[in-house]
């Protein structure tokens, strides 16, 4: 099948000082050490934050421990040096300057605030940061925490997981196939959990937050039986569990698909991909050494043709998405929510790197709708866009990011608490330094300014954007500290509950009015979607 990756893109008790794994730690004033259940790390202090980089949670996946479940990470003597993050995943240099070819790179980051809160005792909630990047490319590094840590007084620990062919690779007799990446995940939640205390955490109050692949990790995490009890709380952003896409929805030839695959098919890609690497006879155990002596060099080629977790396996027994509508999903609050504008980023370069044009916007429309493009475009009216590329943008967004983010929510709501959320700054800071070719809005990715520096830099907010920011880090922390983000000062945040007809997903932009509830079931037209689909009228995209 054809895989997308442009839509997928876009990542010490109340201080930090000498302690015992397991138990709270004493602050020490003269420099940030830990001990964590491995050893000791000394971090680094900034005037907001403590930081402590490239701790390894997990062993190397190396030589024979390439495709297997993460084993535990060994002990060392001394203390570690904690000032600077640990390698990459293999990936390319979008994300990582250069790139990265080391395996060796389970590592995560642990920051916490610098002082503790005014009149705070009690342990902090912990907030694990899974990052974006379609499955095959981020890093935990690039997302500096310590606003969030020292605003939200949360301890946040940003991770590594292998990606792409490592980290989601699948083969007949290959135990884990699909799913190491997600393994990865669940051992550093598990790190956490028996680590955080050393920190000033709360193991008890353990939230997973994540964006993009992020988000739909965390999805998955939601029905995995292999992560019950690994945290207390789910943040998805742009990602649901019912994240699809239509043929061509992000570059022309696109074919339609989902995010999740089944297992008996990515075992299928993973033999053709071992013969096209020269690993193939009729023993899968020969096969599968062979393609653990090959370097990082010669699997790079496939690095992003395995970017889906499988699921019909231990981790997911069942299509996420599946698992949620039935009820087999772990009973935590959860925070979700996308951007408005989703997709422009890859409208943005969809002709050769130019914004589409308004010829192929009427041929995509074509092949893609067939007999039902007259009732898009009356949908989406010529007259209310600027632009084809405009156009096509807003219904991408609405059928492949909206109405599945709000079907993945009316599911979970018959089960948990669900908060929504529509980041819709209009001018949100962009992602690449480059000249914008188009207007981008507030594009996939563009709410992370609001939370981290991204990649040690401070967004340019307005005063208007900074305040946003701080009420985001307080709704996000509030959620954190309690499952309701309405528990911090601002605007009420209404708990979702699909059908009400009050507005109940929360708009998050900056100035006057800028933060206030949506009906958007309406606005996304989640109705239409749907009924055009075969699904639930009125319910969101529902077309399983």
């Amino acid at each position: 099948m054809t895989r997308t990756r442009r839509g997928l893109a876009l990542v010490a008790a109340v201080g930090l000082g000498l302690g015992v794994p397991g138990q709270a730690a004493v602050a020490d004033q003269r420099d940030a050490v830990v001990w964590t259940e491995t050893g000791a790390v000394r971090g680094s202090v900034t005037d907001q934050a403590r930081v402590f980089q490239g701790i390894p949670y997990a062993a190397p996946p190396v030589g024979e421990l390439r495709w297997q479940d993460p084993k535990p990470a060994a002990a060392w003597r001394g203390v570690r040096d904690g000032t600077r993050p640990g390698p990459a995943c293999p990936q390319g240099p979008v994300e990582v300057p250069g790139g990265s070819k080391n395996e060796d790179c389970l590592y995560l980051n642990v920051t916490t605030p610098s002082e503790p809160a005014e009149g705070a005792t009690a342990p902090k909630p912990v907030v694990v940061w899974v990052h974006g990047g379609g499955f095959y490319m981020g890093a935990g590094s690039n997302y500096h925490a310590e606003r969030m840590a020292a605003r939200g007084d949360v301890v946040v620990v940003t991770i590594n997981y292998r990606l792409g062919v490592f980290g989601f690779f699948g083969h007949p007799g290959l135990s884990g196939s699909g799913t190491f990446g997600l393994k990865d995940q669940q051992a550093a939640m598990s790190w956490v959990a028996r680590n955080a205390a050393s920190f000033g955490g709360d193991p008890r109050n353990i939230t997973i937050a994540g964006q993009s692949a992020g988000g739909i990790s965390n999805c998955a995490h939601l029905t995995s039986p292999t992560a019950r009890g690994l945290f207390d709380k789910a943040v998805l952003q742009s990602g649901s569990c019912d994240l699809d896409w239509l043929d061509n929805f992000d570059y022309r030839g696109q074919s339609a698909d989902a995010i999740y695959e089944p297992l008996s098919s990515l075992e299928a890609q993973g033999r053709r991909a071992a013969t096209d690497l020269g690993c193939e006879g009729e023993h899968d155990a020969a096969v599968l050494s062979c393609l653990r002596g090959l370097p990082v060099d010669k699997l790079m080629p496939k690095l992003d043709k395995f970017i889906q977790p499988a699921y019909g396996t231990e981790v997911l027994p069942e299509n996420p998405a599946d698992a949620i509508r039935y009820g087999r999903v772990q009973r935590v609050p959860v925070l979700a929510g996308h951007t408005r504008d989703e997709m422009t980023q890859s409208t943005s370069f969809y002709d050769q790197g130019k914004p589409m044009s308004g010829a192929t916007y009427q041929a995509v429309m074509r092949e893609t709708f067939g007999e039902h493009k007259d009732e898009v475009e009356a949908r989406y009216p010529e007259r209310a866009y600027d632009s084809a590329a405009l156009r096509w943008a807003a219904i991408t967004t609405d059928r492949k990011w909206a109405c599945n983010q709000y079907s993945t929510s009316r599911a979970l709501n018959r089960h948990v608490p669900v908060y929504q959320y529509e980041f819709a700054d209009p001018d949100a800071p962009l992602l690449s330094p480059a000249p914008p070719t188009m207007p981008m809005g507030a594009q996939h990715a563009s709410e992370l300014w609001s939370l981290f520096d991204l990649h040690g830099i401070a967004a340019e907010f307005t005063p208007e954007q900074r305040r946003l920011s701080d009420q985001m880090i307080d709704y996000w922390a509030g959620f954190a500290r309690s499952g309701d983000p309405g528990d911090a000062d601002g605007p009420r945040w209404p708990r979702f509950r699909a059908g009400d007809r009050t507005p109940h997903v929360l708009a998050l932009a900056p100035g006057a009015g800028g933060i206030r509830p949506v009906d958007l079931a309406a606005q996304d037209h989640c109705g239409f979607w749907a009924e055009l689909e075969g699904g639930e009228n009125g319910a969101g995209t529902d077309h399983r």
